[in-house]
């Protein structure tokens, strides 16, 4: 027993940062997984001097949720972990709720990082998990990113989401909870075939005697993330030759873009639209290769939340008006999650975009050799419907716009998509 538990913490330690942090956190629903993950954790943290913290997140959408939290208190009481119950009530039955119970559980899992000072949350995925990811990805005709499966680290929302457990078994984690004695709670959904991962977790089995298994497929995407890295690469080397910022805005130049490999295309057209209209689903598919015709006809075109405007030889990709024409927000504060305007002391001033009301009360902007709607959803400061200071469009009065901090330089963006 001594020598697997050592061989699982040996395992999970090579995929944990060098050097963890002070503070470290675990999500524990309570099942199989992210049991084992705690009680290995624990004994990791043990010998490097971490204090550990584990959250539960609690969707409300059966009725044993509370008590299988409460277990989950429990059994990190045990281990001297401090534990919290994070509580979503934020579905209305509407949409997809697969989805949005994902997007508020990480929501929730990483505002509450913040407020305990906890800089990477330790999640429970395994081999097994990360096997149907890829399976369902290939139902959709992924390609070298899609099938790169879950990531090893990413970060959101100022956390790093730590998976030191995608190479490992659940059936594995199993047995050693068994072994060391220890309870889990089986999910009743994990039965449920109407959902598409339990539809994959069934084909994974009846695909064994092809030798195509958890582990096979987890070190399959494994491969294909080594390749996605590369070609992140290839792709911000080309951004530098072919793109130039200008004030928020990326502007592209058509016959450098022309001579690039098809798939960079694509990739430089994902991450220039992620950069500027911020995170959340990045335009796939049919849209992106919209995109890439569109470049290289000269078309102007819309794509989420972002403009492309063909000028001369250039392709200009800026914030789509619609997409910031209701966003206001007053001065110092963010704006379209990306803007901070600073400037004197004005009482009832706010932040809006410029848009077709604001560019005319500009004398100059013409002289920018910046195409017109490309202006419109640069961020200004108005006074009821007077114009005060468009800083991007050369019409400061003593304002300044500066890019969020939080927000990455461009071309550094584009080795994480």
């Amino acid at each position: 027993m001594t020598g697997e538990a050592e061989t699982l913490r040996s395992e999970l330690r090579t995929r944990l940062p060098d050097r963890l942090p002070p503070r470290l956190g675990i999500a524990v629903s309570g099942g199989g997984d992210s049991v084992a993950l705690m009680h290995l954790l624990h004994e990791i943290a043990q010998a490097e001097q971490v204090d550990l913290f584990a959250a539960t997140v609690d969707h409300g959408l059966r009725p044993e949720s509370a008590s299988e939290a409460i277990c989950v208190a429990e059994q990190a009481a045990g281990l001297n972990i401090p534990h919290e119950t994070l509580r979503w009530q934020g579905w209305d039955g509407a949409g997809n709720l697969q989805d949005q119970a994902r997007q508020a559980r990480y929501r929730l899992l990483t505002d509450w990082a913040n407020r305990n000072d906890i800089s990477a949350i330790a999640l429970g995925h395994t081999a097994d998990d990360q096997a149907e990811t890829v399976l369902m990805r290939l139902g959709r005709a992924a390609g070298v990113t899609g099938l790169s499966g879950m990531p090893w680290v990413r970060d959101q929302n100022g956390v790093s989401l730590l998976r030191p457990m995608l190479g490992i078994t659940r059936q594995t984690l199993r047995g050693y909870l068994s072994r060391i004695g220890a309870s889990w709670i089986e999910d009743p959904s994990n039965q449920d075939f109407k959902f598409d991962r339990i539809k994959a977790r069934e084909a994974l089995t009846g695909l064994e005697p092809l030798g195509i298994s958890a582990q096979s497929l987890s070190r399959v995407a494994e491969n294909l993330a080594q390749a996605r890295e590369a070609l992140a690469h290839y792709t911000q080397e080309s951004a530098r030759r072919v793109t130039d910022m200008d004030s928020g805005d990326i502007c592209v130049d058509r016959n450098g873009f022309e001579l690039l490999p098809a798939e960079i295309q694509r990739r430089l057209v994902i991450g220039i639209t992620v950069w500027i209209a911020g995170p959340g689903y990045p335009p796939r598919g049919a849209a992106v290769d919209q995109a890439v015709a569109a470049v290289r006809d000269a078309k102007t075109l819309t794509l989420a939340g972002c403009l492309l405007i063909p000028h001369g030889d250039k392709m200009w990709f800026c914030r789509e008006l619609n997409a910031v024409a209701t966003e206001i927000t007053t001065p110092e504060k963010l704006w379209d999650d990306r803007w901070v305007l600073s400037g004197p002391r004005t009482v009832g001033a706010e932040v809006r975009a410029l848009g077709e009301t604001g560019l005319p009360q500009v004398p100059e902007w013409r002289a920018l050799g910046k195409p017109r709607m490309a202006l419109l959803a640069s961020p200004a400061v108005w006074s009821g419907e007077n114009l005060l200071a468009a800083p991007l469009v050369d019409y400061s009065n003593g304002w300044t716009a500066e890019m969020a901090p939080q927000r990455p330089e461009f071309y550094s963006s584009l080795l994480s998509h």
